[in-house]
């Protein structure tokens, strides 16, 4: 049953969202697919902010578009609550806790220097291959329930481990819409609630305008100086990643590890940090980019990373939300849409392979770990911090 005791009016208290927003910031372990659940739980069934029919959509067209899926959820879930301040702060609050968090960690990495802090930094980097296949199973589940998708997923899977690039990414994913329109089964059309967008398309496309000429246009004006590169960096990893945080990594990687701007051994550690913490895995960026080698502090670098990776998925968002009605009456779109999420089910499957478990599996004892963390976190359904604990902790017994 649809909710219908539900405030349609961008008129919500602007204090209240940026609180809401802020304790789910501190609390919301998991990764994005956890997010959702908690945004779920806190929105549409607490305090009601939206119906379940217009959570829904607004999951949809998040997870249709390249970029950090929750983060655009909250984003979006502000802006229909409070208007465009609300949508601001709805980011600001959800973001700046592991923001805050990693930036600290990544000036603090020499304390890791000795047996114990490399045995804690491989436990991190086993934490990353049980998170991720945790989130692969669960997307797989939810994504790919028949055949045609999980043949969609299996030969994206395959293509990318065969041809390992970003362009290979993007054009796997297209080919992923494509091969939806043919093989998947047609979608019930239901009847949806209107959401409450309170702008109209012209405003949407000067956005998407925004987004294609910062696409085009930084990778010229960043050559000489060291804050563009990163902010161009990042700009086009935010842009053309589909499937959230997870599939992120490889574009992250060639952007900062094949720039020199990190080693290989501190991407992962930080990203194994970051599964730790609660908020966005798109966190990541303020980590790297407190990382890069710059003549400034390192939150500006932290900064610049963390807007510039969160900035094309929110334009792309603004941009959509106007034209959402005409695609949700579309039947060819919905096939679309459940090819493309197929495909970023293969797409994760191949960067679990190779860098996740290339990297981070090194002996049998590293596969047993992992094993009973994936136990932690599938089985037994414990926080992720659980399986922090048990990683890193028992890497550490280790050299003990």
């Amino acid at each position: 049953m649809p909710n219908t005791n539900t405030n349609n009016t961008p008129q919500g208290n602007i204090l209240d969202v940026f609180i809401t927003f802020l304790k789910l910031g501190f609390t919301s372990f998991g990764g994005p697919a956890a997010h959702i659940g908690y945004f779920h739980k806190t929105l549409v069934e607490q305090k009601k902010w939206v119906s379940e029919s217009q959570f829904a959509q607004l999951l949809a067209v998040c997870q249709f578009l390249p970029g950090p899926a929750s983060s655009q959820l909250g984003f979006s879930l502000g802006l229909i609550r409070a208007g465009w301040l609300g949508a601001l702060l709805a980011f600001l609050a959800f973001t700046l806790p592991s923001a805050l968090i990693l930036i600290l960690f990544a000036n603090s990495l020499s304390l890791f220097s000795n047996d114990i802090g490399i045995a804690a930094i491989h436990g991190l980097k086993l934490v990353a291959c049980v998170v991720v296949a945790d989130a692969l199973l669960g997307m797989s589940k939810n994504l790919c329930p028949d055949a045609p998708r999980k043949g969609i997923a299996l030969v994206v899977m395959a293509l990318l481990l065969a041809f390992s690039s970003p362009w290979a990414q993007i054009g796997t994913v297209i080919l992923g819409g494509i091969a939806g329109v043919y093989v998947c089964k047609s979608v019930a059309q239901q009847t949806l609630t209107p959401l409450p967008i309170r702008y109209g398309k012209k405003l949407g496309m000067t956005a998407f305008i925004c987004f294609l000429a910062l696409l085009l246009t930084l990778p010229f004006v960043s050559k000489d100086h060291m804050l563009p590169q990163i902010a161009d960096a990042f700009y086009q990893a935010g842009a053309l990643v589909f499937g959230g945080g997870h599939v992120v990594l490889p574009l992250l990687e060639e952007s900062t590890v094949g720039a020199n701007w990190v080693t290989q051994e501190t991407f992962f550690v930080g990203y194994g940090a970051s599964q730790a913490i609660p908020g966005p895995m798109f966190a990541f960026s303020a980590y790297l980019g407190a990382l890069t080698p710059t003549q400034h502090a390192s939150w500006i670098g932290a900064s610049v990373a963390l807007i510039f990776m969160f900035l094309p998925g929110f334009l792309l968002v603004i941009a959509a939300l106007p034209l959402w009605k005409r695609v949700a009456d579309n039947t060819q779109a919905s096939k679309a849409i459940m090819g493309v999420n197929a495909a970023v089910v293969g797409l994760l499957g191949a960067a679990f392979y190779d860098p996740i478990i290339t990297s981070g599996i090194t002996s049998n004892m590293d596969v047993a770990v992992a094993v009973i963390g994936l136990g932690l976190i599938s089985v037994w359904k414990l926080s992720p911090l659980y399986v922090v604990l048990w990683c890193v902790g028992a890497q550490v017994l280790f050299v003990l």
